[in-house]
């Protein structure tokens, strides 16, 4: 309960500021979902893929063609009109006709990639998801350093004042308020590089939701989430959507090979044609025609061989994948157990010590019963140890969100 006020206290302290933006977790993902430049880019390619299906299964059209022929400036074009010319002119209407199942193969791998852009557009939405936490918890940790760190710039600023008093009225040496106003100094200096922090935290979290003209007045309104003891649960690895994605890429690749066979299956073209014949007396003649590949100089066995190659690539891919998976998901629980501990050795009486022992080193040295450095050296460890326990929330609730991506799968509404 007591951090619980102290980060209220925060929160209200930050957004007091004019403008200020106090975001949720939960509001900070509903923007991130309307304004990832990401998620449009991978959505851009499930669009693409869908046009590929309509190619894949478009027939070919036909050829027309138009012929003049016998013309002679010798023998005279003859009179009147085009149509009384002493020419032929052949009016032709070709279609291929593809054969061995080629347009239902092209299709089915055209789908098959589909599919596997639409398990990517998941999976872009699962590790976004991620970097969109990370920099929200990186923003809730800026804040904090930068409330301790100007806390501290007070402390010594207001301690660096009175020793000047003292130091006048003979209570202490003009060495002690040496070191009061270098440590006056440093605290200074860390409240400056904890500003930037903050900033460059705002500015990475607006990014990723679309507010960077917002960026000043981000302020992370959620507290740390709290330690979670139940069993660390995981759905099944074959539903995780790269892995999905990689299953379509490999049945893609097989009908690639399969499509590369059928081109030993020779195509057809069909033809149909009307001639105009003025040489002499004028006549009208039609025909048909049939036209076939001759397999001479290959019978595709390149195509055939590349295509057996890039099978063999997307199922090595796909096992690659597979095993990356497993070592993930291994990754994630060990970094989350890790840092659970972490966080119940700070929170479960490190910090309380910490904290205790320096309010007993100021309330000594205010009576004259303890010396400038052990003052000192009591405010320099209680500053470590809060920033270590703030550093180890943050570090709990990243390897928190790391677990859920890494083991539970859902789709974005």
């Amino acid at each position: 309960m007591r951090y619980l006020l102290l980060f209220l206290a925060l929160v209200s302290s930050l957004a007091s500021a004019q403008g200020s933006t106090v975001l949720s977790l939960a509001e900070a993902e509903s923007l991130w979902q309307q304004h990832s430049r990401e998620l449009r880019l991978a959505q851009s390619a499930v669009s693409g893929a869908a046009a590929d299906v309509k190619v894949a299964g478009q027939i070919p059209n036909p050829d027309v063609s138009l012929n003049t022929l016998s013309i002679s400036p010798w023998s005279g074009y003859g009179s009147g009109g085009w149509k009384d010319k002493k020419m032929d002119t052949a009016l032709r209407l070709d279609q291929l006709i593809e054969r061995g199942g080629k347009r239902d193969l092209r299709v089915k791998g055209a789908e098959a990639r589909l599919d596997a852009a639409r398990f990517d557009f998941d999976d872009t939405a699962r590790q976004q998801l991620g970097v969109l936490r990370y920099a929200y918890y990186n923003l809730r940790l800026a804040q904090e350093k930068f409330k301790l760190a100007r806390e501290a710039a007070e402390l010594y600023g207001k301690s660096t004042e009175a020793g000047r008093l003292r130091q006048k009225a003979g209570d202490i040496a003009p060495v002690d308020l040496s070191r009061l106003q270098i440590d006056q100094a440093r605290a200074d200096s860390d409240a400056r590089l904890a500003r930037s922090e903050l900033e460059q935290a705002q500015v990475a979290l607006a990014y990723l939701i679309g507010r960077e003209s917002d960026a000043a007045q981000l302020v992370a309104g959620d507290a740390w989430p709290t330690l979670e003891e139940k069993a660390l649960n995981q759905a099944p690895l074959d539903q995780r959507p790269d892995l999905e994605a990689a299953r379509r890429r490999l049945a893609a690749a097989e009908a690639d090979r399969d499509l590369a066979k059928a081109k030993r299956q020779r195509d057809v073209t069909v033809g149909v044609q009307y001639e105009h014949n003025l040489q002499n007396a004028p006549t009208n003649s039609y025909g048909f025609g049939v036209s076939v590949p001759l397999f001479i100089w290959h019978e595709y066995e390149g195509d055939i061989a590349r295509a057996e190659a890039d099978l063999d690539a997307t199922r090595l891919q796909y096992e690659q994948a597979q095993a990356q998976a497993v070592g993930q998901v291994a990754q994630a629980r060990n970094a989350l157990l890790s840092a659970r501990d972490r966080y119940q050795r700070l929170e479960g009486g490190l910090l309380a010590d910490a904290e205790r022992v320096a309010k007993a080193a100021e309330f000594a040295y205010s009576k004259g019963a303890m010396g400038l450095m052990d003052l000192l050296d009591a405010r320099r460890t209680l500053r470590q140890i809060q920033i270590e326990a703030a550093s180890a929330r943050a570090d709990y609730a990243k390897a928190l969100s790391d677990w859920q991506i890494q083991s539970e799968f859902r789709k974005l509404k």
